[in-house]
């Protein structure tokens, strides 16, 4: 899959995450038993999940249209997928257990790391 692809794919996954979030924060929170929010944790819901995810989508955007930036903007995008992934697993592993939403959310962000670090130029594919 080209470099320019991928970026742009991983960007609209990150718009839709923003825009949806700070439209409509419980229907992010509701996916993990979360159904109510207070005024706070709206702000919160809309910051973290709203406002990170149009800011990636927006470096990844930057990364198309400059390639010279590529390979940092998708080392560190993939970094920041990858901490997400890393932080499901440990607390998979603290309670033992992971549900049906968090697994998905972690394959989805591992691939999304994995395609990135390919985008990024670092990793060879034939």
């Amino acid at each position: 899959m080209p470099e320019s692809t991928i970026l742009i794919l991983i960007a609209t996954l990150f718009t839709i995450m923003g825009v949806a979030s700070i439209i409509a924060p419980t229907l992010t929170t509701a996916q993990f038993g979360i159904n109510e929010l207070d005024r706070d944790g709206r702000n919160e819901v809309r910051a973290v999940y709203g406002g990170f995810g149009l800011a990636m989508a927006s470096v990844l955007i930057a990364a198309v249209l400059m390639p010279g930036l590529r390979a940092g903007i998708s080392l560190a995008v993939a970094l920041a997928l990858g901490g997400m992934a890393a932080g499901r697993v440990l607390s998979a592993a603290m309670d033992r257990s992971i549900g049906r939403k968090p697994a998905f959310y972690l394959g989805l962000e591992l691939a999304g790391c994995a395609l990135l670090i390919v985008a990024s130029g670092l990793v060879e594919t034939s």
